[in-house]
Order: C-alpha cells, then sequence, then structure tokens
C-alpha cells in the first residue's frame, strides 16, 4: 500500500489584536468627501464660540487650556465613535455663570460643577441607571430648564449689547495670573484649580442639578438615537457616552478647561453641513491642539480687544437656539409645568426650579391619576323601587 501523505491547510497568520484596532480607528477617522468632512466640522462652531467667548471675557476662563482639551476631546471622541460627535459647552452651567457674578460663580464653581455632573454621569453609565435616570426625569421639567438658560442667555445678551460692558476692561491683563504671558506664543501654563468646600456646594446645588436632566436627555439618550437614525451602521450604547462625557469633565475640570459634553445639535448640525466620519470632528480637534499649542497665551490678550457687542449678538442667538427646544410641548399639562420651572429658575436658582417642576408634575399626574380611577369605577344601580 502506498501511504498518501495528507497536505495540510496553510496556516492563517494570526492578527495581532492592534491590527483590529488600527484598522477600526482607520475606519472611522476617513473621510467620506472632503470639503464636506472640512464644511461639517465647522457645524457645531455656532454654539460654542459665542459661550466660549462670554466665559472667557467674563469669568477669565483659560481659553487656552480650554482650546487643547476640547481638540483632544475632539480627536479622541471622532476615533472611537466614528461619527462627528461633538463636543459641546454644558450649557446649563455656562448660563448660571455668565448670569452671575465672579464673586457668587467663579471659575473654582464652573469646575466643580463640572466634576460633579461628570461623575454622577460616569456613575450611571459604569451602573447601567442612565436609561432608568431618563425614564423618570419628565420631559417638561427638562424643557423648562432649557427655556430658562436660553432665556437667561438672551437677557445677559441684551444686557451687553445695550450697555456696551466690557468685561475686558474691568480688569485688566496684569491681573489674569493664569496667563503666561511670557512670549507672544506659546501655550497658556497649565495648572490645577484651587475648590474649595463653598466652590463646590454652588457648583453642585447652582449648576449640577440644573445641568444633570439636560445632560441626561441631550448629551447621551437624544445623541444615541440621532446617531442610530443617521448611521445605522454605527453602533454605540448610552452607557459608552455617559462614560465618555463623565471622564472628559473629570479629567479637564482639574485644569481650567470649560465643562463640556455631547448634544443632539451638534450631531445634527454637523451632519447638515456635511459631516460624516469621526475624521470631521477629529480635523476640528487638531486645529483646536494647534490654535491653543502656538496662540495660547496670547489668546486672551487679543479677545481683549474684542467688540463685546458681538458677543451680545452671539450669546442671543445661542439663548434664540436653545429656548427653542421647548416647542415640543403639546399638552396644557406639560406646557404648566414647563413654565412654572421656567418662572421659578428665572427668579431664583434652575436648582429650585427643578424641584419645583417636579413637585408641580407628580402633582398633576396624581390628580389626573385620581380622575381616571373615579372615570373607571362601575356605576352601581340601585335594584329597589
Amino acid at each position: 500500500m502506498e501511504s498518501q501523505s495528507r497536505i495540510s491547510p496553510p496556516e492563517t497568520p494570526k492578527r495581532s489584536p492592534f491590527t483590529g484596532i488600527f484598522h477600526k480607528l482607520k475606519t472611522n477617522l476617513v473621510f467620506r468627501s472632503k470639503l464636506a468632512e472640512i464644511n461639517g466640522a465647522m457645524g457645531d462652531l455656532g454654539t460654542y464660540i459665542p459661550i466660549v467667548l462670554a466665559l472667557t471675557l467674563a469669568k477669565d476662563l483659560d481659553l487656552g487650556t480650554t482650546l487643547i482639551f476640547t481638540g483632544i476631546y475632539n480627536a479622541v471622541t471622532g476615533a472611537v465613535y466614528g461619527v462627528p460627535m461633538p463636543v459641546q459647552p454644558m450649557k446649563s452651567i455656562a448660563a448660571v455663570a455668565i448670569s452671575s457674578t465672579a464673586e457668587e460663580f467663579g471659575i473654582p464653581e464652573i469646575m466643580a460643577a463640572g466634576i460633579c455632573t461628570g461623575g454622577i454621569l460616569f456613575v450611571l453609565g459604569v451602573s447601567g441607571l442612565m436609561q432608568f435616570v431618563f425614564n423618570i426625569i419628565p420631559l417638561s421639567v427638562v424643557r423648562g430648564i432649557q427655556l430658562s438658560q436660553g432665556l437667561a442667555f438672551a437677557m445677559s445678551a441684551v444686557k451687553y449689547i445695550r450697555k456696551e460692558q466690557n468685561f475686558s476692561k474691568s480688569k485688566s491683563v496684569g491681573d489674569r495670573p493664569w496667563l503666561g504671558l511670557d512670549g507672544l506664543f506659546g501655550p497658556s501654563k497649565i495648572k490645577l484649580v484651587r475648590m474649595n468646600k463653598e466652590a463646590w456646594k454652588n457648583g453642585f446645588l447652582k449648576a449640577t442639578i440644573p445641568q444633570l436632566p439636560l445632560s441626561v436627555l441631550n448629551s447621551v439618550v437624544a445623541v444615541c438615537k440621532l446617531s442610530y437614525d443617521l448611521f445605522p451602521e454605527k453602533k454605540f450604547s448610552a452607557t459608552s457616552v455617559s462614560m465618555t462625557v463623565g471622564l472628559m469633565n473629570m479629567v479637564g475640570c482639574w485644569f481650567g478647561a470649560m465643562p463640556t459634553c455631547h448634544g443632539a445639535g451638534g450631531l445634527a448640525g454637523q451632519y447638515k453641513f456635511g459631516g460624516r466620519s469621526g475624521g470631521c470632528v477629529a480635523l476640528l480637534g487638531v486645529a483646536k491642539l494647534v490654535l491653543g499649542l502656538v496662540l495660547g497665551s496670547s489668546l486672551v490678550g487679543i479677545m481683549d480687544k474684542f467688540p463685546v457687542g458681538v458677543l451680545g449678538a452671539l450669546l442671543l442667538f445661542a439663548g434664540i437656539e436653545l429656548a427653542m427646544a421647548a416647542r415640543d410641548m403639546n399638552t396644557k399639562g406639560d406646557a404648566f409645568v414647563m413654565l412654572v420651572c421656567t418662572a421659578v429658575s428665572l427668579g431664583s436658582n434652575a436648582a429650585i426650579g427643578f424641584v419645583a417642576g417636579i413637585v408641580l408634575y407628580v402633582v398633576l399626574w396624581m390628580r389626573n391619576y385620581g380622575r381616571v380611577r373615579t372615570t373607571n369605577l362601575p356605576v352601581q344601580v340601585d335594584q329597589h323601587p
């Protein structure tokens, strides 16, 4: 008998785990159309620029550090998700800061609010409770907070336009120790922001509480839903988005970077302008990084010359855009809850407005529930003549 030799199939080379990672990054960052992607990168700057400028001029936000960190956020989230994931300012925190004096709510309070908000979102994402929290927060209360913050932006804008109050003239560049103006070029000196107990308390009560429902609705759940509608082939969960928002603020805010989040409006804007890939926002992130690293130390000196009237106009449009989210209240009850929440937030602060909106919503729900039960009770017919 002749021995038959078996020919074994050629062995497939083992792929390194890094190969899959690099392939995913390349897929996520590749441009679908160069001109459209470049145009799409600008789709969210209409919200980013006015709020960043307002915080820089009014609250001495470190613009160079903010550009560096938000540039990193843009690049990382674009590479991870593969969609034009926006990096926006946390609008409720910004509105509280802009409408308050520096003594009431300054940089330490802003950063404390961002860290607290990011920490809570991170925990909600890791624990899987994000969807549960979204389900128990009434949409009418969220819209009330958005409307109040939009009106706060608009009122601040009108004040700036009327009075032409230039914040840069109230403080000289020499009074800003974090600028690091040793030369014309180079990044700002990045250092830790000191936050005392009062800053943590005010940041949490005045800004974290009203920011949380907005972040849960608009920065996590709505972003995931819109991304699935626009990019059904890209699958990522509310857990991962919540964790990235949390990590951004738990890192950057310690160094004075503006509190940031994602946003469904920003994603829609970048898609409308032509953004189709993560490379769109990664390109924007590189531009921010270059600007922050090369001109970071001199940007605020340039901002001192910025006309506050123009800033007021930009803030006005940002406030109108935020307030217009309240258009989807279709019932009288939801509209009433929204307006009460807005009125209390403007009259006192957004945290009290949030609590008032929740209480009113529960009272109206109990009243309607009682009416439904009464209506559904069987009618007893008297059998006696």
